[in-house]
């Protein structure tokens, strides 16, 4: 595997357990504190880092003396809408005397089930990266109900990983690694190092969640390895309650990773080019010498358009002569597309009445 000082994006999922002391339910500052300390060096070696997590409703309930059985929903929601403001401050102590800027991001399924929120989600997380922010990110538990909910943050992770096209998700969890067998229940079960290929037979070692503070399970981390490795990223699972859990993992501590046959842009790729296109632009031959040299579309460079897309969807992208030279995701609907093209875009506000994107594409959402 290749070492955590090498990725460039990493993704960091964090379980309530590791933040939240079970008997208190108050914060352990000094884990936490172990953590930035971590997210500093993984900044200085050069990555973007993005936090997934969880410990809103597990630091919520106890300050409002909600005690350890089982919530009803409107608890719960109350008890996150408490807690969360609480973790986005301790996250924001702990890194802000390192100089780095946190952002807090909270998001439902609807949000990577609906294609233009996803693309909202992801550009705004994409320009936080870029400005050297750490995004925190959890699901909005004051709002989402099991209808509209992840479930768990190893899910959620994963589709953050995804999002912000991560080389290695790591999660932070109770457990060193994957077994055959629950540990502790069977002393003959065997911890594997790599998993290459998520088979049957690894998905019915799989076992439910053990910790009273955490919603997941082996199986919901057998689920986002599935859509971490299927996007180019690795994922590991370590354990988390070391003070430096990073450091120890590039050190060697115990751990499972799931290995990636391809790089998160060739998948991200893939998938485009696999769409099936709801519209055409034609571009001028100033505009597809431009994407050969590996820039964005601008409306400046479209001659033509046809179909009914939506901002999302995917295009087709032909030259001059109808000959097809790839495809992309359109960042503004088929109206507005025709309202722009042609145009630079400092005057896309001016013809649409709003402020918008530069780019009518962007070269990520692109496969030639």
């Amino acid at each position: 595997m290749a070492a955590l000082t090498d990725a460039k994006r990493i993704v960091i999922k964090i379980g309530s357990a590791l933040l939240v002391d079970r008997t208190t339910g108050t914060l352990r500052a000094d884990w936490l504190a172990g953590l930035a300390q971590d997210v500093v060096w993984l900044k200085q070696s050069g990555a973007g880092v993005v936090l997934v997590s969880s410990g809103s409703i597990a630091l919520g309930r106890g300050v409002l003396g909600l005690g350890d059985g089982s919530l009803a929903l409107e608890q719960s929601q109350a008890a996150a809408a408490v807690g969360q403001i609480r973790l986005a401050r301790a996250y924001e102590e702990v890194l802000a005397p390192h100089g780095i800027t946190t952002a807090q991001v909270l998001v439902t399924l609807e949000d990577s089930a609906n294609r233009r929120r996803y693309l909202n989600s992801r550009a705004t997380l994409e320009t936080l990266l870029a400005l050297g922010a750490v995004p925190i990110v959890n699901e909005n538990d004051t709002v989402a109900t099991d209808e509209i909910r992840f479930g768990d943050n190893d899910r959620l992770a994963a589709q953050i990983a995804v999002t912000v096209g991560a080389d290695q998700l790591i999660l932070l969890s109770d457990v060193d690694g994957f077994y055959s067998a629950n540990p502790s229940q069977d002393s003959t079960a065997k911890r594997y190092d790599t998993i290459d290929k998520i088979t049957p037979e690894i998905e019915a070692m799989a076992g439910d969640a053990g910790s009273g503070l955490s919603k997941g399970g082996m199986k919901t981390k057998l689920m986002a390895a599935k859509t971490a490795v299927s996007a180019g990223c690795a994922m590991a699972i370590t354990d988390g309650f070391a003070l430096r859990p990073l450091s120890a993992l590039a050190a060697g501590a115990n751990a499972t990773w799931f290995t990636a046959h391809t790089d998160p842009q060739a998948a991200r790729k893939g998938w485009i080019a696999a769409m099936k296109p709801l519209g055409t632009l034609t571009l001028d031959a100033g505009a597809v010498a431009a994407l050969a040299r590996g820039t964005s579309l601008l409306p400046a460079g479209i001659t033509a358009i046809s179909g009914a897309f939506e901002r999302g969807d995917a295009v087709a992208l032909l030259r001059a002569d109808g000959t097809r030279i790839g495809s992309g995701l359109a960042r503004y609907s088929a109206v507005e597309a025709e309202q722009i093209k042609g145009h630079q875009s400092a005057e896309i506000e001016a013809l649409l009445g709003y402020p918008g994107r530069a780019a009518l594409i962007h070269r990520d959402d692109m496969a030639l």
